[in-house]
C-alpha cells in the first residue's frame, strides 16, 4: 500500500469542483440559483462557444456588500444557513456554499456587484485563487459575472465537454424550468450575439408556458387546488390531449419553486395520461407542489435535483385526482392539425389517405373514387388457419409461367379476379394480391434508401422549443435526406415542404428526429399492416384494364403468391380437377 498524504489545496478545490461543475450548462444553473436568491426581476445571461469560452449573466438583485465579497469564493460559506436546523427549513435555491468556490477553482471569474446606492466593487479569481479586489462602476444595483476559459486548468474535464449544440441544449434544459417557475421574471439568454430565449413577464404561468416552449395557450390547463389539512398546495399547468410529444421534454415538476426529479411523481402523472394518449406518446405538465420545508429533504444530491418527500403516497394521490379531473373534464377535444391539403386532408393523414390514390399505383382511366380505400377486410394474424376448399398450387416456375400468359374473363362477388390460362382457371385474390403488392414497394423502398416523398401543397407548420430550434439547425441535411425537406418559417417555427409517403404524423416524426431518436421503425408487421390499409379491398370492382394491371404488377413481385400475412394470393383450379368433379374422367 502507497503511503497516505493529504491532498494539495488545488488538487481538493479541482476534485470539489468536479462534483458541482461538470459543464457549462452546471455553471449556468449555479449562476442563475444565485440571482433568484438575491430578488433578481430581470436577468440576462450571455454565452460565447456555448459557455466554454465565455458565460455572462447580468441581474438586477440586491447584490453583495464589500464585507462579504471575498468570503463568497470560500468553500462552504453561505447566507443560506447557519446551523443543521436551517435544513429543515430552507426557502432558498443555493445552501451549500460550495458554487462559487468550484467554479471560481477551474475558470476564470470577474464579478462586479452593487448594493443599493453605495459604490460597486469588483473581484477578480482565476484557478482559484484571488487576483484583484477594487473599486468598480456599475450603473444599479446587482450582479454582473463573468466566467471565462471554463475548464482551462482541467484539460481532461474539457476535451470531455460535446460540441456547442449539445452543451447549448442542456443549458437550455437548466434555464427553462427556472423560465417557467417564475413567469414573472425577465429572462434573456444569447449565444453569440443570437437570442435563444428572450422572454418579457408574462402575467401568469400558462402565459408563461405558451411563450417559453411554444405551444398555443389553448392547449393548456391551468388548475390552482389548497389542501388546507395537509398544507399542501399544488399548482399545476397541463397540456392537454393536443400537446402530444415523442419524449417527456415538455414534463417539469418543482417543489417549493424547486426544479427537482422524482421518478415516483412523473411515474404517476404520465400514467394518468395514459388514459387519453396513445402508447409512446408523451403530455406536457408543469407541477409546482408547495409543502412545510420540513417535510421535505433537499440535501440528498450535490446537484439538489433529487428530493425525498415525507408522505409521499399521499401527494401522490393528490396529483393523480387532480391531473384526472383537469384532463377528463376540463380538457378539450383533439383538435385537427393547422396543415391542410387540397383534398381536405390533414398533413398527418397524407399517408393511405381515403379517397387518396398513390401516385405509383395509378391504374389506366381511375378515377379517385374509392379505389384505395383503406381496407374493411379482416386481415389474419399469423397462425391462423387459412380455409381452403382445395390444394392445388402447382410448381412456383410453372404457376408464374401461367399466369404470366393469363387472360382476365371475370370476377366473382367483386372480390376474385378470374383469369384463364391454358386448362386452368387461376383465382386472384384482388386484396391479397395489392396487399403483396404494396408490402414489396414499400419493402423496396427502405431498403433502397429511396423511400418515396410527397410533397405538400399546404406545408405543415411546427412550432419549436428553443432546444429543438438547435436541433434543426443541425439536422437539416439528416432531415433532407430521409424526405422531409423543411424551411424555417419565422423566429420559432419551421414548415415541413414534403414527407415520406411511408410515415405519418409527420408533427411526432419531427419531433422525435429532433430529440435525436431514429425514424419510427418499420418493421415487417408494419409494412403489411400498412401494405392493408392501402390495399384495394372486396367490393371494389375491378374492369378487364385494371385486373390486368394489378396481374402485372402482382408477377413483378419476389413472392407473388403469397401475401404479408402467409395468406394465398393465387390458386389453380385445374381443367383434371373439373373434370372429376363432373365425373368426366
Amino acid at each position: 500500500m502507497n503511503k497516505v498524504h493529504v491532498l494539495a489545496a488545488d488538487v481538493i478545490a479541482k476534485i470539489a469542483a468536479g462534483e458541482a461543475v461538470d459543464r457549462p450548462a452546471a455553471v449556468v444553473k449555479e449562476l442563475l440559483e444565485n440571482a433568484l436568491d438575491a430578488g433578481a426581476t430581470a436577468i440576462d445571461i450571455h454565452l460565447k462557444d456555448a459557455g466554454k469560452e465565455l458565460i455572462h449573466l447580468r441581474d438586477n438583485g440586491s447584490g453583495i456588500s464589500r464585507d462579504n465579497l471575498e468570503r463568497i469564493f470560500q468553500r462552504h460559506a453561505t447566507s443560506k444557513i447557519n446551523s443543521i436546523e436551517d435544513l429543515e427549513r430552507l426557502s432558498s435555491m443555493g445552501f451549500r456554499g460550495e458554487a462559487l468556490y468550484s467554479i471560481a477553482a477551474v475558470s476564470d471569474v470577474t464579478l462586479t456587484t452593487r448594493t443599493g446606492p453605495q459604490d460597486g466593487w469588483q473581484i477578480h479569481w482565476r484557478a482559484g485563487t484571488r487576483q484583484d479586489l477594487q473599486p468598480a462602476a456599475l450603473s444599479s444595483a446587482g450582479t454582473d459575472i463573468k466566467v471565462a476559459e471554463l475548464f482551462f486548468n482541467t484539460p481532461a474535464r474539457r476535451k470531455f465537454l460535446k460540441n456547442n449544440a449539445s452543451e447549448l441544449h442542456q443549458i437550455l434544459n437548466v434555464v427553462m424550468p427556472y423560465a417557467l417557475i417564475y413567469p414573472q421574471l425577465r429572462l434573456a439568454l444569447t449565444h453569440a450575439g443570437r437570442a435563444l430565449l428572450d422572454l418579457k413577464p408574462s402575467p401568469s404561468a400558462v402565459d408563461r408556458a405558451a411563450a417559453a416552449l411554444n405551444v398555443n395557450m389553448e392547449h393548456w390547463l391551468e388548475c390552482d387546488q389548497e389542501y388546507p389539512q395537509e398544507k399542501i398546495r399544488i399548482k399545476m399547468v397541463l397540456g392537454n390531449i393536443n400537446v402530444q410529444r415523442p419524449r417527456r421534454d415538455l414534463q417539469f415538476i418543482f417543489i417549493n419553486n424547486r426544479p427537482v426529479e422524482s421518478k415516483n411523481l412523473s411515474f404517476n402523472l404520465n400514467d394518468v395520461y395514459k388514459l387519453i394518449l396513445p402508447p409512446g406518446v408523451y403530455g406536457a405538465f408543469i407541477i409546482n407542489i408547495m409543502l412545510d420545508p420540513a417535510n421535505v429533504d433537499v440535501n440528498i444530491h450535490p446537484t439538489k435535483r433529487e428530493v425525498r418527500l415525507k408522505d409521499e403516497a399521499r401527494i401522490i394521490s393528490l396529483l393523480r385526482r387532480m391531473t384526472e379531473y383537469q384532463l377528463m373534464h376540463k380538457g378539450r377535444p383533439r383538435q385537427p392539425a393547422s396543415s391542410v391539403l387540397e383534398n381536405g386532408l390533414s398533413a398527418d393523414q397524407v399517408v393511405f389517405a381515403p379517397g387518396q390514390v398513390q401516385p405509383s399505383l395509378s391504374f389506366p382511366n381511375i378515377g379517385t373514387s374509392s379505389y384505395f380505400r383503406p381496407s374493411q377486410d379482416t386481415c389474419p394474424t399469423e397462425g391462423d388457419p387459412l380455409p381452403l376448399d382445395f390444394h392445388l398450387f402447382g410448381q412456383e416456375d410453372t404457376l408464374r409461367s401461367k399466369f404470366q400468359r393469363a387472360r382476365f374473363i371475370g370476377h366473382f362477388l367483386q372480390k376474385f379476379l378470374i383469369f384463364e390460362a391454358d386448362q386452368s382457371l387461376l383465382i386472384v385474390d384482388q386484396h391479397a394480391a395489392q396487399e403483396r403488392i404494396m408490402f414489396e414497394k414499400f419493402k423496396n423502398q427502405i431498403e433502397k434508401a429511396a423511400v418515396e416523398t410527397q410533397p405538400l401543397l399546404t406545408p405543415l407548420l411546427v412550432k419549436l422549443t428553443p432546444q429543438e430550434k438547435i436541433a434543426w439547425e443541425e439536422a437539416q441535411e439528416k432531415m433532407s435526406a430521409l424526405g422531409i425537406e423543411t424551411t424555417q418559417f419565422d423566429e420559432d417555427t419551421i414548415a415541413v415542404q414534403t414527407q415520406p409517403l411511408l410515415l405519418k404524423n409527420m408533427e411526432a416524426v419531427v419531433r422525435s428526429l429532433l430529440a435525436g431518436n431514429a425514424v419510427p421503425r418499420l418493421d415487417k408487421e408494419t409494412l403489411a399492416r400498412r401494405a392493408c390499409k392501402a390495399s384495394i379491398v372486396a367490393g371494389d370492382k375491378l374492369d378487364a384494364s385494371q385486373a390486368d394491371y394489378q396481374r402485372r404488377q402482382l408477377l413483378d413481385c419476389r413472392d407473388p403468391f403469397t401475401c404479408p400475412h402467409g395468406r394465398p394470393t393465387l390458386i389453380e383450379v385445374t381443367q383434371d380437377f373439373l373434370d372429376r368433379q363432373f365425373l368426366r374422367t
